[in-house]
């Protein structure tokens, strides 16, 4: 067969690939054909440095060696083995070392992406309550938050809040009861910063006391709601709605799919809080972003509440065919090696801390409206009026612009609607991180059509 030209490559793409989260009738060819360290390069041999880790999902660079050996070993034996009734022993070793990482959840149900996940969280969820040694079948409900994103299967989507993606399905969701994000930049009428914290924790405490009896589970997306612009929580959010599920008899589901893995400075985010949820949800940087792999992990109670005799059907009737997929289950332990190996939650802080000297120089900007960031996560908020705090409107493509001159200056970024978006892969060195900031910072002042740029870090 002869090989198909770039031109050729990028017809077939546009007429045959259905890229997700894109209006094909305007869709422009961006193909990419290999990878190293923390750049792309396209079919045209032109480098990009990935400023937001392959979607979120990069930890310790492209090609990492260790990582690449791990899938190579792995092929030598065996690429697939099911969970159905058997297992292979990486699979195996990689539950018990998450069971290690995250004390208290030590039973792992495996699956094949983040809404997986969460799926898998949520009717294991609606089944513990029908089941356990006092069944509460009335406990069929779901409190999430505004803007909050866990992924695109139905059930997901139905505790998902980002009205531009979701409403469309609204008729095939089940009813959610929906809480205010705890927003810190738009904060509501006479609510200051400092007592803003309360306020949110008073709004879940009223809900979970009014519904406690029809209530299955919280879900939330621990410290940051990332697709809704990176918007961060407040110090002591996520601990409050841990002790008031608690105390309320509910479930408590934390959806880490984006925020785990490091991102945030530690392995889990909820460790920031001494939070132990009852079912953490993991994906994207559990594999390093190498291979799809996801992991529900659950206590000792929900585990207890599934077994028993066959015909009594405690079951837990779901399954993926490639859930704990020996492949991502080996280059997931080689992933949690490098952490170890290489101090990455240690080396990651001064870029953390590089990163935020960027962003306070870039929040001067006329038409910034905001800067957020936590660990290597941080969202610009590009606004029509500082003052008022006036978005642009979505039709107007600002962020989109944004990431286009950040693409013309070397770097690949995607942005959140008016939100540009910088999370690269933990592996960042500071050059390459002070490169993406300042092609972001350039790409903003293009895009809004003032302002000037500084060039140190």
């Amino acid at each position: 067969m002869v090989e198909p030209s770039v031109t050729q490559l990028e017809t077939w793409d546009r007429e045959h690939v259905w890229h997700a989260f894109t209006q094909m009738a305007e869709h422009v060819p961006f193909l990419i054909r290999e990878a190293h360290g923390c750049t792309l390069v396209d079919v045209q041999g032109r480098a990009y440095l990935d400023g937001v880790s392959s979607l979120w999902c990069n930890i310790h660079g492209h090609r990492h060696p260790r990582l690449d050996a791990a899938i190579r070993l792995q092929l030598a034996e065996v690429a697939h083995v099911t969970l159905l009734g058997m297992a292979h022993p990486t699979t195996v070793k990689l539950a018990r070392r998450l069971a290690e990482l995250a004390p208290g959840l030590p039973h792992v149900f495996f699956s094949d992406s983040g809404a997986s996940a969460v799926e898998v969280a949520l009717k294991m969820a609606f089944q513990y309550w029908q089941q356990c040694e006092r069944p509460q079948p009335r406990k069929t409900k779901f409190l999430a938050f505004e803007n909050a994103y866990h992924g695109d299967t139905l059930g997901s989507v139905s505790v998902g809040g980002v009205a531009r993606f979701h409403e469309m399905f609204r008729p095939l969701l089940f009813d959610v009861i929906r809480l205010p994000a705890p927003d810190t930049y738009r904060l509501p009428p006479g609510v200051t910063r400092e007592f803003a914290c309360e306020h949110y924790l008073r709004l879940v405490e009223d809900a979970v006391k009014e519904h406690r009896d029809e209530l299955a589970a919280v879900v939330i997306e621990p410290l940051v709601q990332a697709a809704a612009g990176m918007l961060m929580h407040l110090p002591g959010f996520l601990a409050g709605v841990r002790e008031i599920t608690r105390r309320h008899d509910v479930l408590l589901i934390a959806d880490e799919v984006a925020v785990g893995m490091g991102r945030t400075g530690t392995m889990f985010a909820c460790e920031q809080e001494q939070v132990a949820p009852d079912f953490l949800c993991l994906a994207k940087g559990l594999t390093g972003g190498y291979l799809p792999l996801a992991a529900t992990m659950a206590t000792d109670e929900i585990w207890r509440t599934f077994l028993g005799k066959y015909e009594e059907s405690k079951t837990f009737f779901h399954g993926h065919t490639y859930g704990g997929n020996p492949l991502g289950a080996a280059v997931a332990l080689a992933t949690l090696d490098v952490f170890e190996e290489e101090q990455t939650l240690i080396a990651m802080q001064p870029k953390v801390q590089r990163l935020a000297e960027h962003l306070a120089r870039i929040s001067k900007h006329p038409h910034i409206g905001d800067v957020r960031q936590r660990g290597l996560m941080a969202g610009i908020e590009l606004v029509r009026d500082k003052g008022s705090q006036e978005p642009y409107p979505w039709s107007e493509q600002r962020g989109i612009i944004a990431c286009r001159h950040a693409l013309a200056h070397g770097v690949w970024l995607r942005p959140l609607g008016n939100v540009v978006v910088i999370m690269p892969p933990l592996a960042i060195s500071l050059g390459e991180l002070d490169r993406i900031c300042l092609a972001a910072e350039a790409g903003i002042i293009e895009a809004t059509g003032n302002g000037t740029r500084d060039t140190r870090p």
